[in-house]
């Protein structure tokens, strides 16, 4: 079995080998006893790499006074959990919880405010980090991605397996983080050997075991099932990878459409994607979630522009346009409601996303107490294809003005001017 030591890259002997000099299990060359062994292990070349509670470990890297103690990033009570370290996570605390439940949870939890342009610092770092290693690098979020080493050892002088290793030292040693490692040979075992082991884990899926360890799993391993499919799944009784081994993907497409597809090549741990170099954004979106849960349609829609307005920034800055709009609202008891309409030509004005969102939001205003809301755009493309409606006699001055008032943004700061909409008391006037 081939085998090494995470912390030294040394290939151990193994135990009771003739030079053997340290007791078995621990490596030769430090005493280390982070060895990694597979019989596959330096064949092995698409990893996943993921940072262990990376918005928890960038404040505590910060301010060692936490280092020991349960640490939530996240809103005020009425937000969400955006991440929890693992001293908070015994306490049964989890991204996406409820901050209030959180807080009942674990009440001497320290609770920051996210800082997301410090965490996307430390992300831009160690993407270059990965970026070193090999060009074939696939951002999923800012803290983790897909590598492929393939066609690398010669470069680097050394296996995947032992490059990365190498990887999540240096992150950990100058990025202050630490990193866990999936090595399989497609995508979605990666992602699934990433997860195996938390924090600073490293986890290896080949071959020969593949089919045999998946059929043990419960269906939601499986990429793109959620909770929804999961009761569905459930329903017909499939419950585990196993079952899904044993149908015919031609019911599965049956039963469950285009997904049955999926369900019957990742239930055999066959994943024909490759890595996307590119790495490109799908969509710009912001979103903000109230003191108080609001009803009325015009509170609603003074919230509403000036996330238009961010994300109108956000997408010039990254010389990007959108077609397709997306209006998120989440109510009081948690359920998300999302509408979509495309916007006609690709833009990057808050103007232009203002307007198309009003008339959604307005056939959400129902008398519903919403908690959150937010404004989204996809279907991206270079800021070139952005141009006014033709059909809009009012829409290139309206682009003109929204121009202008970038110029002025850009040399006096961001609050040198605004729109009468942003300074009024709230109401339904509309520009």
């Amino acid at each position: 079995m081939t085998a090494f030591c995470r912390d030294c890259d040394t290939v151990p002997v193994e135990a009771g080998a003739k030079g053997a000099a340290v007791a078995p299990g621990r490596c030769q060359a430090c005493g280390g006893r982070r060895i990694v062994c597979h019989d596959e292990l330096f064949e092995l070349a698409i990893a996943h790499i993921d940072c262990d509670a990376f918005y928890a470990s960038v404040e505590k890297r910060d301010d060692p006074a936490l280092r020991d103690r349960p640490v939530i990033v996240g809103g005020g009570r009425r937000g969400v959990v955006s991440a929890a370290c693992y001293v908070a996570r015994i306490h049964g605390i989890h991204s996406a919880m409820p901050m209030f439940k959180a807080l009942k949870a674990c009440p001497e939890a320290v609770v920051i405010r996210p800082d997301m342009a410090k965490y996307q610092g430390v992300g831009r770092e160690i993407r270059r980090m990965m970026e070193d290693l090999t060009p074939a690098v696939e951002p999923v979020s800012i803290d983790e991605a897909f590598l492929d080493l393939s066609g690398t050892a010669r470069l680097h002088g050394a296996p995947p397996a032992v490059v990365l290793a190498g990887l999540v030292r240096r992150i950990e040693r100058e990025a202050g983080v630490t990193a866990s490692v999936g090595l399989s040979y497609n995508k979605f075992l990666a992602k699934v050997a990433s997860d195996l082991d938390k924090p600073r884990g490293f986890s290896v899926i080949g071959r020969a075991e593949a089919k045999g360890f998946l059929a043990a799993q419960p269906v939601g391993i499986v990429w793109g099932v959620g909770k929804a499919m999961r009761r569905k799944l459930a329903r017909d009784g499939i419950r585990t990878v196993g079952q899904l081994q044993a149908m015919e993907e031609r019911d599965l497409l049956s039963r469950y459409g285009s997904l049955g597809s999926r369900l019957y090549n990742f239930s055999r741990g066959e994943d024909s994607r490759r890595i996307d170099r590119g790495g490109k954004a799908k969509s710009v979106s912001s979103e903000t979630t109230f003191n108080e849960d609001l009803s009325d349609a015009a509170a609603l829609e003074a919230r509403l522009w000036p996330l238009c307005e961010t994300v109108s920034r956000r997408m010039k800055a990254a010389g990007l346009a959108g077609r397709t709009l997306t209006l998120k609202l989440k109510t009081a008891g948690f359920r998300t409601r999302t509408r979509r309409r495309q916007t006609g030509a690709p833009t990057q004005l808050a103007e232009d996303m203002y307007r198309a969102a009003l008339p959604m939001l307005d056939g959400e205003c129902d008398g519903t107490a919403f908690r959150l809301i937010g404004i989204g755009l996809s279907d991206l493309s270079p800021a070139e294809d952005a141009a006014a409606d033709l059909l809009d006699a009012d829409a290139r001055k309206r682009a003109a003005a929204e121009h202008a008032i970038d110029a002025v943004r850009d040399k006096l700061g961001g609050d040198a001017i605004a729109k009468g909409r942003s300074l009024r008391a709230p109401g339904r006037q509309r520009d």
